[in-house]
């Protein structure tokens, strides 16, 4: 066994799109490291050039994060994927910002994946790219999403290639290791 990268994971990119708080700490850094790891390229984004402070359920501040880039500046046709990670102060700010409803709505209009755990599937609630998809979510958030018209499933995680685009979801921090799999899957790395 090697620790070298394929070649097609070196040449994949993704982006991890949050705020500058309330991101729960795991669901950014276990997919942040585990796909580094692999040799993709990662670039995360938030909307201001400052730290991102994570929180570790919702309470107790975790890890702090650099972004690589702000929301507004990032151009969604330079990645292959987009990853939403969770936590409840995040994706409800997350759904109400402009620029990450861009991204989200170009990479599903572009066909290209978009994977989300935990309360990050609130944002396809807001873009409107929830309706007709089938997945999961943190139990608390499925009433919007099928008041938003998708099929919520209690799973680890849901794939689902429906319009043309793959949405990867998963519940909470509990589900990262098929959640990330998942991601690597969508890569075919």
């Amino acid at each position: 066994m090697t620790d070298t990268p394929s070649p097609s994971a070196a040449a994949r990119r993704v982006l991890i799109v949050t705020t500058n708080h309330g991101v729960e700490t795991s669901e950014l850094t276990v997919p942040l490291r585990a796909l580094r790891a692999d040799g993709v390229r990662v670039t995360v984004a938030a909307p201001r050039p400052e730290a991102i402070i994570t929180l570790v359920h919702d309470r107790t501040v975790g890890e702090t994060v650099a972004p690589d880039a702000t929301l507004a500046e990032i151009d969604p046709s330079r990645f292959d994927l987009l990853l939403l990670p969770g936590g409840t102060i995040n994706a409800d700010r997350l759904r109400g910002d402009d620029d990450a409803q861009r991204i989200v709505r170009r990479f599903a209009v572009s066909g290209r994946p978009v994977a989300a755990i935990c309360h990050a599937p609130w944002v396809l609630v807001d873009t409107g790219l929830a309706a007709g998809r089938t997945l999961t979510s943190y139990p608390s958030i499925r009433p919007d999403l099928v008041n938003a018209g998708a099929v919520w499933k209690d799973a680890e995680v849901v794939v689902d290639d429906a319009d043309g685009w793959r949405l990867i979801t998963s519940r909470s921090p509990a589900d990262l290791d098929v959640f990330v799999s998942a991601v690597r899957d969508a890569l075919g790395a």
